[in-house]
């Protein structure tokens, strides 16, 4: 796969070779502690190093939640960086979960901190936040464009407080989720196989009570430590289910440090949601 083929269109690949799992690379403390490793940079790098090298053939994208990193500075940063170019090389798409959202000249910089092919922290997708407005993300939306990346935006989120803001009425009478799906449904018009903006969408929602056919993927985390299961996909997703990335990370990530656990434990995901997905087809 190249970065100049669009990223929907590796997303889609990928998911239809190898199943749709998303696998979170979480190093918190606690899994740290878990698998043995000291809570410092030598244990950050072991982590992630053992979880790329378990899964990158398997899953279909990786999602490392940068905070985990960033809690280390530079060092942490910097492993970081190497841990998105290994799974890259090995073959794993890499959706940097960072939710960045910003106006202007600050926007543009962020988005070319993760979407431009030359910088050190270049990924296949991030995450955004709308929050400023959907057409504040336009310098992260044109620069993912011209790379040949995605960005997943903060839509519908698993977190029970975020209904507040994300059902809330905007001025032209929609939901401010409903205003951001309809604007990547914008962007991804015409794409095929799949668009390459996508919506973060929880897993753990009731009900989406929101029109998710955007033409795109559609991140869904949530699974697992914070409550729901595959079998709960359908109920959220309906007719969307198909462009569904489920990511897992505690709950697949405490399985290790056996690489061979991690495979065996990535092999049951995959088919909790190949029998979610037929169920609900």
């Amino acid at each position: 796969m190249t970065a100049s083929e669009p990223f929907g269109a590796r997303l889609r690949r990928a998911m239809d070779r190898r199943g749709p799992l998303c696998a979170g690379i979480d190093p918190h403390p606690a899994l740290l502690s878990a698998w043995g490793l000291p809570d410092d940079v030598g244990g950050l790098e072991r982590f992630c190093a053992t979880a790329v090298e378990a899964l990158a053939g398997q899953v279909a994208a990786f999602k490392p939640q940068s905070a985990f990193f960033e809690r280390f500075g530079s060092r942490g940063i910097a492993v970081l960086e190497r841990t998105v170019a290994e799974a890259r090389a090995a073959g794993a798409l890499v959706v940097l979960d960072v939710k960045r959202g910003d106006i202007g000249s600050t926007m543009s910089a962020y988005a070319s901190a993760y979407l431009d092919k030359g910088a050190p922290l270049f990924s296949d997708a991030v995450t955004l936040s709308p929050y400023l407005g959907f057409g504040a993300l336009r310098p992260a939306l044109d620069l993912a464009r011209a790379s040949g990346c995605g960005v997943f935006v903060l839509a519908l989120t698993s977190n029970p407080e975020g209904a507040g803001v994300q059902r809330a009425t905007g001025g032209d009478g929609r939901q401010v989720a409903q205003a951001v799906l309809d604007g990547l449904a914008a962007e991804n018009a015409g794409a095929a196989p799949l668009g390459s903006f996508g919506a973060v969408v929880g897993a753990t929602l009731d009900e989406a009570g929101a029109d998710l056919n955007v033409n795109g993927p559609l991140l869904a985390p949530g699974l697992g430590a914070q409550g729901a299961t595959a079998a709960d996909l359908p109920r959220v997703f309906g007719d969307a289910l198909g462009n569904v990335l489920p990511a897992v990370g505690r709950d697949l990530l405490r399985h290790g440090p056996s690489p061979m656990a991690l495979r065996a434990a990535a092999e049951r995901e995959a088919e909790a949601f190949a029998r979610a997905f037929a169920t609900g087809a």
